[in-house]
C-alpha cells in the first residue's frame, strides 16, 4: 500500500517511495560532503608547514571556502533528514506551504517553497 504526503503545489503528493528515494538521496549527499571534508582536512593536516609554503594566499583561499560550502551543505542535509524523521519535511520554514514535489527531487534538502527562496535571495 502506497501512502501519500499531501507536499508540493497543485496537489502534488509525495509517495513513500519518492521520501525513500528523497531519503537516500541525502544519505549519499551527506557521505560525499562527510568524505569531502575528511579529504580536505587530511590535506590541510599532513604536511601542513610545507604545503603552506608552497600553495598561494588564492589556493588556502579556495580550500577554506571549499569547506565552508560543504559544511554548509552537510548542515543543511542533517536538517532535512531531521525534518524527516520529525514528519515537518517538505513544508517551507517561511510561508509553512508545501514544498513542490519536483523541487525537492532536483533540491531533497530545500527548506523553502521556490517563492520564499526567491525572497530570501533577493533580502540579501
Amino acid at each position: 500500500m502506497v501512502t501519500h504526503h499531501t507536499i508540493g503545489e497543485h496537489g502534488t503528493a509525495l509517495s513513500s517511495e519518492d521520501l525513500a528515494t528523497l531519503r537516500e538521496n541525502l544519505h549519499e549527499q551527506r557521505l560525499f560532503r562527510t568524505e569531502q571534508l575528511r579529504q580536505i582536512g587530511a590535506a590541510s593536516a599532513s604536511r601542513a608547514d610545507e604545503l603552506i609554503q608552497q600553495r598561494t594566499a588564492s589556493q588556502i583561499e579556495v580550500r577554506i571556502k571549499l569547506a565552508a560550502s560543504a559544511r554548509m551543505v552537510l548542515a543543511d542535509v542533517e536538517e532535512a533528514l531531521a525534518r524527516m524523521d520529525e514528519g515537518g519535511y517538505g513544508t517551507c520554514r517561511l510561508c509553512r506551504r508545501p514544498i513542490a514535489r519536483e523541487r525537492l527531487m532536483i533540491v531533497p534538502q530545500a527548506r523553502y517553497c521556490a517563492r520564499c527562496q526567491q525572497v530570501s535571495k533577493a533580502a540579501r
